[in-house]
C-alpha cells in the first residue's frame, strides 16, 4: 500500500518551527548558489551584447586582450582594402582602428580603479549603432574631448559632463555621456583615436581594428584571407560578438567555480538541518510508523513517504530562494575584468538553465538530507515501534 499524500502534508503542521527553519536554511543556500550563477551569466551576457554579429574584430593572435594587442598602421591600411570590408556612401571603409589604454580614476565611494579609454575612428557611429548620447554632445575629432559611458559617470569622480580627465599628462574634457543599454561599452571612455595615439606617442600602431562585414556570408572567406596572406598571419579575425563573449570566459568561470565551492560548503549545513528535522520527525512518529507497518504498509512505502517529505521541504526552500534571487535582477555591480584589467559594470541575469540548476541543487540537498532518516523509519521493528511511548 502507498502512504496517502494527505498524511505527509498533515505532518508538516505538527512541526512548523523546525520545518520553517529548515526551509529557510535551504532557501538561503539556493539563493547564494543562484546569485553566483546569475553573476557568471550576467558577465557573459554583458560582454556578449557588447559586440555586433555583423562586425569583425581583428587582434594579434598572441594577445589576451585588447590592451596587449598591437596592429601596425600599414596592416590597418591593408585591411581597409579587403573586399569583405563594408563601404559607406562615400566608398570609405566602415572601420575603426582603435588604440585601447588603461587609466586610473577615483571612485566616488573611495579608492582608485582602472578604466578603459578607447580611441575610435569617425566610422564608430555606423559600427556601434547601439550607442546613444544621453547627455551633452559627441566629441570633436581633432580635439582632446571625451564621451564617457553611463557606468563610468555613475561610479567615478571627475568623469561627469564638463569635467577634466587627465590622460598621459594632459587634460581632456568630458563633453558627453553615452549609453549602450548595459553592454561593456558603458564601462568605457571614448575619444579621437589619433589624439590618443599622439598623447601616448604610439605612432600609428593601434590595439585592434573593428569593421563591418560587407556580407556576413563572406566571413569564412575572410578567415581564409588571414590564413593565406603573409602580412596577416599574426592576426586573427573574429565576429565581434564572439570575441567579447570569449573575453568573459575566464572571469565568469572563475566566479562560477569559486562561488559553487563556497555554496557547496554552505549546503552541508542545510543538509544537516534537513537531516535533523527528518530524524526528529521519525522519533515523534515511531508508534504511527509501527501502526502503518502493522496495517500492511511496506517498508518502501514508509521510505517513499519520508523521502517525499524531505523533497517537499527542499522544493519549498528552492521556491523561496529563487524568488529572493529575482530581487537581484535590478541590481548592477562592478568588478575588475581579468582580461582588460579595467572596471566592468554588469547586472545579475537569470536564465532557464540557472533555474533548473538551482532546482537540481535543492533536490540533491533534499535527497541527501532525508535519505538516512527515511531508511531508519523504514527499518523500524513493528513490535518495538508499537511499544514505544
Amino acid at each position: 500500500m502507498t502512504v496517502p499524500f494527505s498524511y505527509i502534508i498533515r505532518n508538516f503542521k505538527s512541526r512548523k518551527l523546525t520545518t520553517g527553519i529548515t526551509v529557510l536554511g535551504i532557501s538561503m543556500v539556493v539563493f547564494v548558489f543562484t546569485a553566483v550563477l546569475m553573476m557568471s551569466f550576467g558577465i557573459k551576457k554583458t560582454l556578449k551584447s557588447t559586440g555586433s554579429a555583423d562586425n569583425v574584430k581583428i587582434a594579434r593572435k598572441s594577445a589576451n586582450g585588447e590592451i596587449s594587442s598591437i596592429i601596425e598602421g600599414d596592416i590597418v591600411n591593408f585591411i581597409k582594402t579587403l573586399p569583405q570590408v563594408a563601404k559607406d556612401s562615400k566608398n570609405q571603409a566602415i572601420l575603426s582602428a582603435e588604440p585601447v589604454v588603461i587609466i586610473n580614476l577615483d571612485i566616488k565611494t573611495g579608492g582608485l580603479s582602472n578604466i578603459t579609454v578607447r580611441g575610435v575612428s569617425d566610422s564608430y557611429g555606423e559600427l556601434r549603432k547601439q550607442i546613444k548620447l544621453i547627455q551633452g554632445r559627441p566629441f570633436t575629432f581633432g580635439a582632446r574631448e571625451l564621451i564617457v559611458g553611463e557606468a563610468i559617470d555613475r561610479k567615478f569622480k571627475g568623469a561627469q559632463l564638463g569635467s577634466k580627465v587627465k590622460i598621459a599628462g594632459d587634460y581632456w574634457t568630458v563633453v558627453g555621456i553615452f549609453s549602450t543599454d548595459g553592454t561593456g561599452f558603458d564601462s568605457e571612455v571614448w575619444g579621437d583615436a589619433l589624439q590618443l595615439l599622439n598623447a601616448f606617442n604610439r605612432g600609428n600602431a593601434v590595439s585592434t581594428v573593428t569593421f563591418k562585414l560587407a556580407d556576413i556570408s563572406k566571413y569564412n572567406e575572410l578567415k581564409q584571407v588571414f590564413k593565406s596572406e603573409r602580412r596577416l598571419l599574426q592576426f586573427e579575425p573574429k565576429i565581434e560578438q564572439i570575441y567579447y563573449e570569449e573575453q568573459s570566459e575566464f572571469m565568469s568561470s572563475f566566479i562560477k567555480i569559486l562561488g559553487t565551492v563556497i555554496t557547496v560548503i554552505f549546503s552541508f549545513g542545510a543538509m544537516i538541518g534537513a537531516m535533523i528535522t527528518m530524524y526528529a520527525s521519525v522519533a515523534n512518529r515511531v508508534r504511527e510508523i509501527g501502526t502503518m507497518r502493522a496495517l500492511g504498509f511496506l517498508r518502501r512505502s514508509i521510505l517513499t513517504a519520508f523521502m517525499t517529505e524531505s523533497l517537499i521541504i527542499a522544493i519549498a526552500g528552492w521556491i523561496f530562494g529563487t524568488l529572493l534571487s529575482l530581487l537581484l535582477t535590478s541590481q548592477k555591480v562592478s568588478t575588475l575584468n581579468f582580461n582588460s584589467f579595467s572596471e566592468l559594470e554588469f547586472g545579475f541575469s537569470l536564465s532557464p538553465d540557472i533555474i533548473i540548476s538551482s532546482l537540481v541543487f535543492a533536490v540533491v540537498m533534499g535527497i541527501v538530507g532525508g535519505f538516512l532518516p527515511a531508511v531508519r523509519a523504514a527499518r523500524l521493528n513493528i513490535v518495538s515501534a508499537l511499544r514505544a511511548n
